[in-house]
């Protein structure tokens, strides 16, 4: 084992009972656990922030499973490697055996659209075994036809217990830190500055041990602040401070300051954030925390994600400062995500019901004879364009899932919804 190898790479789990979190993928019961005993491994992509797990648990999944394993990293590689790769993975067993090789790819949002085109036929032909790591949501990075072959898993920050762990597995199991006499008093700041990430929660250990002057060496919250402070980052693109300063633009945004809003903005900005990222976040808030109060503000978010998309840098700022100040100084109302929150999660507690007959489509005789459609009320053809009728399943009729909130454009909603359903529900 080289010294010089950082902590967190000489105690990479290697076998899946060492493995630390991620219990509902990995657990007795989790997903991938009963995909590796039963030795069916699909192609998958692992969501998650840096620091999980991501790139140790496909390395775990191909050894537990007996299967060859080729790494990528969507940084320096090209359609020329993925090619290369794919041809041997073809010739070392995977069309001739179920056991087809692992291509583990990282950071694959970076993959341009031809480069995750050139995966496709491998995935389809099980020639390979794809797993794909992202920080990003693989719905807006990785490609509809690439993501529909893929089972998608999303890994958590590790909570502090499981930190807690890593920092006894170090003290107690690492071949250069176990020699030490170390004495473990707070771990407050380490957890805090390692934002659940593992590898740089451990990192951050050793540079703390290896600070001091002898082997007999005492960890306390001031201790760690004290020697870390000039070695911390101004911006990490894939780290902590890339979700807490995005975290608090959108929280200034919602809290109606243009101010906080436009200075969290610019330290991404300086940061070289990525200016699709921004401009995403700006559209779910724009549903999210504006929504029906000002329908308007979508429009703006989803004009300035297609604005930046094609302009870039430096130009992309002035059109994000735009729709961060007008999100910012619009009216707020969050109805519409609850409303989706509650329905869904009344799906959850009340399963398939079935749809009402008459409101059921009806394009075959069949169906029309089985009374598909039957009493079904056109609005149009009522007075204001209503007529009063049910359109949720029996089992739950007459259950509001949508309440506007108290400002001028829902207000609107409100009445509208008195007038037309007085006598059924209570708005």
């Amino acid at each position: 084992m080289n010294a010089n190898e950082p902590l967190a790479e000489r105690l990479r789990p290697k076998v899946l009972d060492d493995y630390v979190s991620q219990t509902h993928l990995v657990g007795e019961n989790g997903v991938l656990t009963q995909h590796i005993k039963q030795g069916l491994i699909p192609s998958m992509i692992f969501w998650g922030p840096p620091g999980t797990g991501k790139t140790t648990l496909a390395n775990i999944i191909a050894t537990e499973s007996g299967r060859p394993f080729y790494a990528l990293s969507a940084i320096n590689s090209g359609v020329k490697d993925i090619r290369d790769v794919i041809e041997k993975a073809k010739q070392s067993g995977g069309l001739f055996t179920t056991k087809n090789p692992i291509l583990f790819i990282d950071e694959i949002h970076r993959f341009s659209k031809s480069q995750q085109d050139s995966l496709l036929q491998a995935v389809e032909k099980g020639w390979i075994t794809l797993i794909g790591a992202t920080t990003e949501n693989p719905s807006f990075e990785v490609i509809s036809a690439l993501l529909s072959r893929c089972q998608v898993y999303i890994l958590n920050a590790f909570d502090k217990k499981d930190l807690e762990t890593l920092l006894m597995r170090a003290i107690k199991n690492d071949t250069y830190i176990s020699k030490k006499n170390i004495k473990l008093e707070e771990t407050n700041a380490l957890l805090r500055l390692s934002g659940g990430d593992a590898r740089k929660l451990l990192n951050i250990f050793e540079l703390i041990v290896n600070s001091f002057g002898s082997d007999t060496i005492t960890i306390t919250d001031d201790a760690v602040l004290k020697k870390i402070q000039n070695n911390t980052v101004r911006y990490d693109k894939t780290g902590e401070q890339h979700y807490d300063i995005i975290s608090a633009f959108i929280k200034s945004i919602r809290g109606s300051d243009p101010n906080g809003a436009v200075y969290w903005l610019a330290r991404m900005i300086e940061g070289g954030e990525d200016v699709k990222f921004i401009a995403r976040r700006l559209l779910i808030s724009a549903s999210e925390d504006i929504g029906n109060a000002n329908p308007t503000a979508l429009v703006i978010a989803n004009n300035t994600f297609q604005a930046v998309s094609t302009i870039g840098y430096p130009e992309s700022r002035i059109i994000l400062s735009q729709c961060a100040t007008y999100l910012a100084c619009s009216p707020k109302s969050n109805a519409a995500y609850k409303a989706i929150g509650n329905a869904q999660q009344l799906v959850k507690q009340t399963g398939d019901l079935s749809v009402p007959l008459e409101i059921r489509n009806a394009p075959t005789k069949l169906m029309q004879e089985l009374g598909y459609g039957d009493n079904y009320k056109y609005a149009h053809n009522y007075e204001n364009n209503f007529a009063n009728q049910e359109f949720l399943p029996e089992e739950i009729k007459n259950t509001k899932l949508y309440d506007p909130a108290n400002n001028t454009r829902e207000n609107a909603h409100r009445e509208f919804l008195k007038q037309r359903w007085k006598d059924k529900y209570d708005y």
